[in-house]
C-alpha cells in the first residue's frame, strides 16, 4: 500500500501553502501543528533547503471516532500533509494515506474512519491538481 498521495501546484510557496490550508478547511480539517523544515534545518544544522512545511491536519469528529475505536491511534494523528517547494517553480503537496491506520492497527473498527478521512483528503488532492 502506498503511504502517500500527491498533488503539484504551480506558483509561489506561500500562496500554495495557503491554498492547501483553505482546501483542507473545506473538508473539515484544521491545522493543529505546522513544522517549518527549512527554518529548522537552518537553525539546527546551518543548512539551506527549499521551503517545506509539515501540516498536522485534524478533522475533530474523525479524530474522536478514531480514538474511540483505537485508544492508541493518537500515535498516528493528526493527518500529516507536506507542502514542499521542488526548486523548479512547483510545490509538491503530499498526504499521508489514512488507510495506513487500518494496516498498522489491524483494528477493523478503524476502517470506516480511515475511509472517510482518505476520501476527504483525496478530494483536497483532486482540488489542488493531481501529480
Amino acid at each position: 500500500m502506498d503511504y502517500g498521495f500527491y498533488a503539484t501546484i504551480s506558483g509561489p510557496f506561500d500562496a500554495a501553502r495557503q491554498r492547501v490550508i483553505d482546501e483542507l478547511k473545506k473538508e473539515g480539517f484544521g491545522i493543529l501543528t505546522e513544522i517549518d523544515i527549512q527554518k529548522a534545518m537552518k537553525e539546527k544544522l546551518d543548512k539551506d533547503v527549499p521551503a517545506q512545511r509539515i501540516l498536522g491536519a485534524c478533522n475533530p469528529p474523525l479524530a474522536f471516532k478514531a480514538l474511540q475505536a483505537e485508544a492508541n491511534v493518537g500515535l498516528l494523528l493528526p493527518c500529516n500533509v507536506t507542502v514542499r517547494d521542488d526548486g523548479n517553480g512547483q510545490v509538491i503537496v503530499g498526504f499521508l494515506n489514512p488507510d495506513m491506520m487500518v494496516e498498522l492497527t489491524s483494528n477493523p473498527g478503524m476502517r470506516e474512519v480511515a475511509q472517510d478521512a482518505s476520501a476527504r483528503l483525496r478530494r483536497v488532492c483532486s482540488a489542488l491538481g493531481n501529480a
